[in-house]
């Protein structure tokens, strides 16, 4: 047995919190408020609920929902009974969220009304799920017929099973969109998710004085453990929406004084084109986070200078190490504009060679880590856990260059992964569904700037001799199969595709000719 004396797992944390902060607003959401010591006491008696229901220590549990109150008490409740989150992206198609189901082997799904229709659509494809829990959501909802509810989980004062458990086994398994058409299940340990969280608190400066406001997807490991996890942890104030669009931003900072935000750039620059900017009274807000793409040197110059009063981070990092690994500050983000910064706390980066060799400054290399924050490997496929972790060092796939004072500045994707509005794409997941088409001899595809998403899918395309295929033909067999965020915003046709002598396609050159497609579309 391991001894509760000294454990310290997610399941710990909350309670910890509630004993210091009792009277605290720990969760606000909609019209719910929940102090520390309630929402201790709400997760407590949902994961006596769970346990009712079979959940148990190892049980996978997948979430599709959208941001909830109910989504943050359950994932501290399926912490206090030792199984597993699985956490899946509500873009994702039927079908794109029934692999992962079978994938991950979850019996239990947990919904809201909104998405309701997706996840039974998506058990319904030959799953392992027998079971729907019903999660609140941010504005009132009524739960759809033959679902467990939320409400009546919570409903009965009663203690939730004791568990034996420690900090070494397995929290999460957080899906990732890898360059094979499949998506990878990244394994994670409370032990991995708590050491992030510690270096969270330090270098991204998260304290018990912020008032957070969460809008970005919680099943997106940034939302969830770079910042509701933490603030959880150190005991901030936690405001949650779902619907993280300007109209509802704006005056939600006002309202809720809001100290702390994060969001991609894509959202950033949504907020300072929106005509109520400079009608909000945002002077509470005092810490601004940025992550999961670049951030154009322009707009990090405009929020410096309509946002003086706030400090910016750039938070670097992947689902595999939980997923904080490099951060610029804001003493440098001028400074060092457009660079991931150094390791933080609980990390060792280097940029290496083929050879695992340090490269010099301004040489090119990729992004390798060690750390306490690293998975464990992904969940049922050893092949591709012995090459992500080849030479005892976690290889990022990212390349990148890093200068004399150690600052890393990602250059390209080694897996030609796109991030379009902070999600990720695989281009030959795209590549591999346009090569359905029977017109397609030859497909590329990759990522360029755009003004809105900062960086967009474009593919590029040798239609076979003597066939016609038009742009809205791939665009709709696209946007018919793949989830809308990974479906091309448009489609160049060629009669050839650059490669080197060797055969291999040259994307660097595609991403370069093709670099002005949306400017000039748009002129």
């Amino acid at each position: 047995m391991h001894s509760a004396i000294r454990r310290q797992t997610l399941a710990d944390l909350l309670h910890r919190s509630a004993k210091r902060f009792p009277d605290k607003t720990a969760i606000e959401c909609g019209a719910t408020r929940w102090t520390f010591a309630e929402f201790d006491a709400v997760t407590d008696r949902l994961a006596a609920g769970l346990a009712r229901l079979g959940v148990a220590k190892g049980t996978p549990v997948a979430v599709l929902a959208r941001n909830s109150h109910g989504f943050a008490a359950l994932r501290f409740a399926l912490a206090r009974l030792g199984a597993v989150l699985v956490p899946i992206n509500f873009m994702l198609k039927a079908d794109e969220v029934a692999y992962i189901l079978r994938h991950s082997g979850a019996a239990l799904m947990a919904t809201d009304s909104g998405l309701a229709e997706l996840a039974r659509s998506a058990a319904g494809l030959d799953t392992q799920v027998k079971q729907f829990l019903w999660l609140p959501s941010e504005e009132a909802s009524t739960a759809p017929a033959g679902m467990t509810t939320f409400d009546a989980l919570i409903d009965r004062d009663e203690a939730p099973p004791a568990v034996d458990l420690h900090g070494g086994e397995l929290a999460q398994i957080v899906y990732t969109s890898g360059t094979e058409s499949s998506p990878k299940g990244a394994m994670l340990t409370h032990d991995a998710v708590i050491w992030q969280y510690a270096s969270c608190a330090v270098d991204a400066s998260i304290g018990a004085g912020d008032v957070m406001l969460h809008a970005l997807p919680l099943y997106h490991c940034a939302q969830l453990d770079v910042f509701l996890g933490p603030a959880i942890y150190v005991g901030a104030t936690s405001v949650i929406t779902a619907k993280p669009t300007p109209d509802n931003l704006l005056p939600l900072i006002a309202k809720h004084r809001i100290t702390s935000f994060f969001a991609p750039p894509t959202v950033w620059i949504a907020l300072l084109r929106s005509p109520l900017f400079d009608e909000t009274d945002l002077s509470s807000l005092r810490k601004g986070y940025y992550g999961a793409s670049i951030m154009p040197v322009e707009v990090l110059r405009e929020l410096a200078r309509r946002l003086p009063e706030v400090g910016f981070w750039n938070l670097y990092g992947q689902t595999e190490i939980a997923p904080l690994a490099t951060m610029l500050g804001p003493q440098d983000q001028l400074r060092k504009p457009g660079s991931c910064g150094r390791a933080v706390l609980n990390v060792e980066t280097r940029v290496v060679d083929d050879a695992m060799r340090d490269v010099r400054p301004g040489e090119v290399g990729e992004i390798v880590h060690r750390s306490p924050h690293l998975m464990l490997g992904y969940f049922h496929d050893e092949a591709r856990t012995r090459a992500a972790f080849e030479g005892d060092w976690f290889h990022s796939g990212d390349l990148a260059t890093i200068d004399d004072e150690g600052y890393i500045t990602v250059v390209d994707r080694k897996k030609d992964m796109i991030k379009t509005g902070g999600e990720n794409v695989a281009s030959r997941e795209v590549e591999e569904m346009i090569y359905r088409l029977p017109q397609v001899s030859e497909v590329a595809v990759v990522g360029v700037p755009h003004p809105r998403w900062v960086e967009a899918v474009i593919a590029i395309v040798v239609p076979k001799a003597g066939q016609s295929l038009s742009e809205a033909e791939v665009l709709a067999h696209c946007q018919q199969h793949l989830a809308g965020f990974k479906a091309p915003k448009a489609v160049v046709f060629t009669e050839a595709l650059p490669k080197n002598p060797s055969g291999k396609l040259l994307k660097r050159e595609l991403r370069l000719r093709h670099q002005q497609h949306f400017s000039e579309a748009k002129a």
